[in-house]
């Protein structure tokens, strides 16, 4: 059974906490990243190589769910870059008229992987075994607010077998909440991005690689209100570079 009231509580502190950015004191020369939770690693590396390019410049790097990142922007909160895991969320950007369209690109690709505690004795062969009784709790992403749900969904209607997983679900606010869900044992399985299993190779073990019926690309643009569009077009330029994209190589994302 989806815990819909944990969630609801999960994403009204996860608004919260980024909406905190619209009354912090941003510097003429800070520049305000949100980037979807799957790209922390990757965006702090590339925040800090922007910084050394561009001295006297502070990138402020705002982590969380696209939905979420999409809703603050759209309600005025500072940034100046935006950096979705999905197109759907930059599509609700865009019709907000929150982003300028004019900048958009993608760059970078994903997987969602089932992923079990290291430690676990068995893992999941097929999808369909998740519906077994050797997994009672499985960590899932809500469709209608954050990218690796829609992308988990999508995989599992294909193999009808959503109902039956959807059952199961324990929600997580992020990609990366459903990673410590599996890292602490927390729950039998999880899905994630390939990439964010990458980052706890030594608490979680990828069970299978789930191929998505839409590809996981992930579109970055400038914000319609950013004060520096000039700097903001640099910091996208940074991350479609060829040093950009060696980066997020390392970390394990793919060319869109």
């Amino acid at each position: 059974m989806l815990k819909t009231a944990r969630l609801k509580a999960a994403l009204g502190a996860a608004c919260a906490a980024t909406m905190l950015l619209a009354t912090t004191s941003v510097q003429a020369a800070d520049l305000v990243v949100s980037a979807a939770a799957s790209l922390t690693n990757a965006f702090k590396e590339l925040a800090q190589s922007f910084e050394q390019q561009h001295p006297g410049v502070k990138v402020i790097t705002n982590f969380g769910a696209s939905d979420i990142l999409m809703q603050q922007i759209v309600r005025g909160a500072p940034a100046d870059v935006f950096a979705s895991a999905d197109q759907t969320a930059m599509d609700k950007a865009a019709a907000e008229k929150a982003v300028d369209s004019s900048t958009r690109k993608n760059f970078a690709a994903n997987q969602i992987v089932v992923i079990v505690p290291h430690d676990a004795r068995v893992q999941p062969a097929t999808l369909a075994d998740l519906t077994g009784a050797g997994y009672q709790r499985i960590a899932l992403g809500n469709p209608a607010s954050v990218p690796f749900g829609r992308y988990t969904k999508a995989a599992l209607e294909q193999a009808g077998l959503w109902a039956q997983v959807q059952a199961k679900g324990v929600m997580a606010e992020n990609v990366r909440t459903s990673l410590d869900y599996v890292a602490r044992g927390e729950v039998d399985a999880g899905f994630v991005f390939a990439t964010d299993a990458a980052v706890m190779p030594d608490k979680v073990k990828v069970a299978l690689r789930i191929p998505s019926t839409t590809p996981a690309t992930y579109p970055i643009a400038v914000t319609a209100g950013t004060r520096q569009p000039a700097l903001a077009a640099q910091f996208v330029a940074h991350v479609l570079s060829a040093s950009g994209q060696a980066v997020l190589a390392r970390y394990g994302f793919q060319k869109p």
